[in-house]
Parts: C-alpha cells; sequence; structure tokens
C-alpha cells in the first residue's frame, strides 16, 4: 500500500517519560493527571491544542498529462505535405495537417462532420456550428447563424476556401474540417509528411490544453476517489499543488502495475485530477508524480502534534501543559492520526492551550 501517514502511532514514542528527569516522571506515576511538574526543566518548545478536523491521506502514483485525448483521421486521399508538430498547440482556423497541400482545419464543436455540407441539405445542428466558427474567423456578417444553410452561408464557406487554398465549392465535408470542443495539443504524430493517406486513415492524437493527473487506483481503495474532493500533488523536483479530483471511473479493468495502492496487481479504476494552478506545471508531460489522497477524516476533535505526546512510566501516555513558567502532566487518550497530529481526550484540556514539545 502506499505511503499512509501517521496510521499508527511511531514506536520511537513509546519510550518512558524522562525529559523532565526521574523526580518529574515520578510525579506523573504518583499523583496522577494534573499534578504539578518541575517548571526548573520545562519542555523547550510548545505547541497549540487546536479543534478542527483531522486528516489522515494516503500516497499514490500518477501521470501528469493532459485530459482527453482524441484521434484525427484524414479526410481525403493523397500525400501528406505538412503535419502539426508533436507537443504543438493548433487553435480555431488552423491546419492540423495538409494533404496534397489542402488544409484540414480545425474549428470548434461537438458534432462530428457526418455529411457534406451544401446548400440544399437539411436544417442541423452541424450546420450551426460551421456558422457559428466562420463567424468566429470573420466570415459571413451578413449570414444568420442558425441551421439552415443559406445562400450567406455558401458565399461564406467560399470566402474561407479561397482563403484557405481550398477549392471554391461551397460545400464542406471531412475532407477540410475536423471539429473538436476547443483548442488542442498534438500528442503524437501518427503520419509523416511523404506518406500516402486515405479516408479514415489515423493521422494525429490530440488532447486538450487542460492539464490534468490521471491516477490507475487500486479498486481497494476506491473509497478515497470522491468526486470534487481535494488532493495535494507533488510534482518532480518536489513543488506543491492542490487539486480536484474531477472524474472517477465506474469500469474497473486488471492492472499489472505493481505498488499499492496507485496500480496494483489486482484491478484498478479510472481517476483524474484538475488542478488548480496549472501554470506551476509547466509543459510536462508524462511526468511522474505523488498524490495524497484523503482516506480519513475525524471532524471536531482536539489534536496536538504526535511529538508532543509523552509515554507515561506506568503505562498510556501524556501530554505537558505549560501554563506561564510551570508545567503540569496531563493524561490523554489517543484516537485519530493525521497530518503529523493526534486526537487526544483528557480532564481540562481545551483548544489554546499550550503543550510542551520535547527535544528531538
Amino acid at each position: 500500500m502506499g505511503a499512509r501517514r501517521l496510521a499508527v502511532l511511531p514506536a520511537a514514542i513509546g519510550v518512558t517519560l524522562i525529559l523532565a528527569g526521574a523526580a518529574a516522571a515520578a510525579v506523573v506515576m504518583n499523583s496522577g493527571a494534573g499534578a504539578a511538574a518541575p517548571s526548573a526543566s520545562p519542555a523547550r518548545s510548545t505547541a497549540e491544542i487546536t479543534r478542527g478536523d483531522l486528516v489522515d491521506s494516503s500516497s499514490v502514483d500518477g501521470t501528469l498529462t493532459y485530459a482527453g485525448e482524441r484521434k484525427v483521421y484524414a479526410g481525403a486521399p493523397g500525400t501528406v505535405t505538412a503535419v502539426a508538430a508533436e507537443g504543438s498547440t493548433v487553435t480555431r482556423g488552423h491546419a492540423l495537417l495538409k494533404v496534397d497541400r489542402r488544409p484540414l482545419v480545425l474549428m470548434y464543436g461537438r458534432v462530428p462532420v457526418y455529411r457534406t455540407m451544401r446548400r440544399g441539405v437539411s436544417d442541423g445542428p452541424d450546420v450551426r456550428q460551421l456558422e457559428s466558427n466562420l463567424r468566429a474567423l470573420g466570415y459571413g456578417d451578413d449570414m444568420t447563424v442558425d441551421e439552415e444553410f443559406t445562400y450567406a452561408t455558401d458565399q461564406a464557406v467560399r470566402e474561407w476556401q479561397e482563403d484557405r487554398g481550398l477549392p471554391e465549392t461551397g460545400a464542406v465535408d471531412a475532407a477540410q474540417v475536423v471539429f473538436l470542443d476547443g483548442p488542442v495539443r498534438v500528442s503524437s504524430a501518427e503520419v509523416e509528411v511523404g506518406d500516402a493517406v486515405g479516408p479514415g486513415r489515423r493521422a494525429l492524437a490530440v488532447t486538450s490544453t487542460r492539464r490534468t493527473v490521471h491516477v490507475d487506483l487500486d479498486t481497494d481503495y476506491q473509497a478515497m476517489a470522491r468526486k470534487g474532493a481535494a488532493v495535494t500533488v507533488e510534482l518532480p523536483g518536489g513543488r506543491r499543488v492542490k487539486g480536484t479530483i474531477s472524474e472517477v471511473g465506474t469500469v474497473a479493468r486488471s492492472s499489472s502495475q505493481e505498488g499499492d495502492p496507485g496500480g496494483g496487481d489486482g484491478a484498478t479504476i479510472d481517476v483524474d485530477i484538475t488542478l488548480k494552478s496549472a501554470r506551476k506545471v509547466g509543459r510536462l508531460d508524462q511526468a511522474p508524480v505523488t498524490v495524497d489522497m484523503e482516506s480519513e477524516r475525524v471532524k471536531d476533535v482536539l489534536s496536538v502534534p504526535v511529538e508532543s505526546l509523552l509515554a507515561l512510566a506506568e503505562g498510556g501516555f501524556g501530554v505537558e501543559v505549560v501554563e506561564g513558567a510551570s508545567s503540569r502532566y496531563v493524561a490523554v487518550e489517543t484516537g485519530a492520526y493525521g497530518g503529523g497530529r493526534v486526537e487526544i481526550t483528557g480532564p481540562g484540556l481545551a483548544a489554546g492551550m499550550k503543550v510542551g514539545v520535547p527535544e528531538q
């Protein structure tokens, strides 16, 4: 399993209370909780008892990448004369590749080109999509953006075709346009200049420009993956950024990767994380990262740093409550652990009190 933080109390803490000397230990043993400790040797530093949620987390392996991979296919037969470079970003109106020097142009939309759009075709959302893009590119000022392919639409298409070096037919098909959700980043080019292609030949793999982290999470730990939950991602080099779980897969698949819980020998589910400060990650792609995911949360409890716990000679644990120049020892019951802190309960303890932190 991945590194669980403070899921159990480190054994090194379970030693005898000697920080204030044998006399102080005797006070704790013989006088009970709340007994005053000698003030001659107080703890060298203090920490505050706080009230709030205590969170335990697990670390899993992930991959920094880009969201939403899609395939782009050649729409016309011919020879590839240009292709977008891997890692480049292509925006609306620009070519993803050229076949016989004729560009396959990116436009924005969700409806694929499933027919030739020209005057006389039936109304449809694909026509509205085309008209919206033509307008955004500066064509068809007198064109109404609707689902009807009108004379004004035909003229706007012809003007656009002339500027792009395409035959001025007034008709648009899959050899000229690809509709995708927005700007894309070319993740891989599957054809090269000089390759012969035909309709349906896969030419490019593209993604959105949105950065994301992908985790193959072992299904034994899928309870940690809650859509909308906050996580922390440690990037190569140690920089940490906040993120939010944006997608959680519902179909388990077999995994042969080692490591637990971020990809075990059993089944995994896909977990995608959206980064809140994507600009901090630069242009890294397929880089390994570590993701801290919340595994347990205990609400509204008193807690202290784990290192402030003192092992009592008669068994159990206590804390040294520091009050000005004096201090006293209070026996406590421990509960949940997380984030370097431990839940405590004990007589007279309250948020805002100071406890001693022994010198390490």
